[in-house]
């Protein structure tokens, strides 16, 4: 378990230097793992000029009014203060120690590039202690402090639920916005990108001052975004190349007689970001515990952006689409054994693709775009076969099955593994 927080404390200190004042403060969910918690909370400003400051800065529509008609302003305060770590070999742990830094430079250094009306949280503070290198292996305590999505986006996504039908498609708009707003900010320098956790950590302990030389200050994502990606997660691999009762043992973990190469890693190749012009931020744990809406379910709003960094959109779309969408907007046939694209799921896939290229001079082919997509359920399939399914499983795997027996599709995954081999020539910074 995590460390105990003074999160009045924290909330009071940082407050204090925007001139807003604590009204209350109340603990509303627990951190993965224990590694925290989100706080709901209530503040108001010192005078009339602070608080026309806030709602200039953050919007107009971030304050109400209390039972005596003043004006407060309702916050959400998320306090990580994690557990010591007794090895730096423990992935998961430097995975969350990363990850919440990850969250806070998006917050602070992206989020304000990609245009005051894309719907996200805003944040009006954020602290950090520890970047988790070196002995202490902790964190120490990180805070941000952002606006509450929830009073304009006030219906929650429920936990592994699906969507209804307007809500997806605003999903999906939210999403291609997103990923197109991205293209602002990139490319950004290698060295600003995070690697996996355990080569971040290895990376920062042979730096003599870890913070500032790699993190403080600038716009630091995950190099691959997500956390499902085939490089982060050799153990399950390795458990699900070995258990003989798996049939994605054989179809993904088998080397091939053409390549002698698996599948799984032919598919991690083709997703891992390179520095192509498709190539944009993603968010990375996409689902609809991971959304707001509002009450005609016209808009939504993301959060959680623990995992977000490099990648192909269609990264999103999986699990998206696996976790969140009803399986009936994805097929009229949801007892097939295998299952190529149906005409629902490509309406769906449609509405993404010509929403991200709007208003653009991107160039992504829709068969470009279909073969990635193809691969990015066959990847996370693959997670899924190793971590445990969930989701419109049935679903997932009759599309895979359908993928591996696509002559056109294996042929296309080799190609692309020799163009990688003869013209990847894009660095990792040391």
């Amino acid at each position: 378990m995590g460390r105990a927080i003074d999160g009045e404390g924290v909330a009071k200190a940082m407050l204090a230097e925007h001139s807003l004042e604590l009204i209350s403060l109340k603990k509303i969910q627990s951190l993965w793992a224990g590694y925290g918690h989100i706080c709901q909370v209530t503040v108001r400003a010192s005078s009339d000029a602070v608080a026309a400051r806030i709602r200039k800065t953050y919007g107009g529509d971030i304050s109400v009014l209390d039972a005596d008609g003043n004006e407060t302003f309702p916050l959400i305060l998320k306090l990580i203060s994690p557990p010591v770590a007794s090895e730096l070999e423990d992935e998961g742990h430097l995975r969350k120690i990363f990850s919440y830094e990850v969250e806070q430079n998006f917050y602070r250094s992206i989020i304000p590039k990609l245009g005051g009306d894309l719907p996200v949280a805003r944040c009006i503070a954020a602290v950090r202690g520890s970047s988790g290198s070196g002995s202490d292996k902790s964190g120490g305590l990180t805070a941000i402090l952002m606006t509450d999505l929830r009073l304009k986006y006030p219906v929650a996504g429920e936990k592994r639920a699906v969507l209804n039908e307007k809500q997806v498609h605003s999903a999906l708009r939210w999403l291609s916005d997103f990923h197109r707003r991205s293209w602002r900010v990139l490319p950004i320098p290698l060295e600003e990108l995070l690697q996996p956790p355990i080569q971040e950590a290895e990376r920062r302990s042979r730096c003599s001052n870890a913070t500032t030389s790699t993190t403080s200050g600038k716009s630091s994502v995950w190099l691959n975004g997500g956390y499902t990606y085939l490089a982060t997660r050799r153990t399950e691999y390795t458990s699900l190349a070995a258990d003989a009762t798996s049939e994605w043992s054989t179809a993904l973990c088998t080397p091939l007689s053409s390549s002698g190469c698996p599948i799984a890693e032919m598919v991690a190749r083709v997703l891992t970001p390179r520095g192509r012009e498709c190539e944009t931020l993603i968010h990375g744990d996409v689902k609809s515990e991971n959304l707001f809406i509002t009450k005609s379910g016209s808009e939504v709003a993301f959060y959680d952006f623990q995992y977000v960094g490099l990648g192909l959109g269609v990264c999103d779309l999986a699990k998206l689409f696996t976790c969140s969408v009803p399986v009936h907007m994805l097929t009229e046939d949801d007892s097939s054994n295998e299952l190529s694209m149906d005409v629902r799921e490509r309406q769906l896939l449609e509405l993404y693709r010509e929403n991200l290229l709007v208003g653009t001079d991107k160039v992504y082919d829709w068969n470009t775009f279909v073969r990635h997509w193809e691969a990015a359920l066959v990847d996370w399939l693959r997670f899924q076969a190793s971590w445990g399914f969930w989701g419109n499983t049935e679903w997932l795997e009759a599309r895979v099955r359908s993928i591996l027996k696509d002559e056109k599709w294996i042929n296309w995954l080799e190609e692309e593994q020799n163009h990688i081999d003869k013209n990847d020539r894009w660095p990792l910074p040391n």
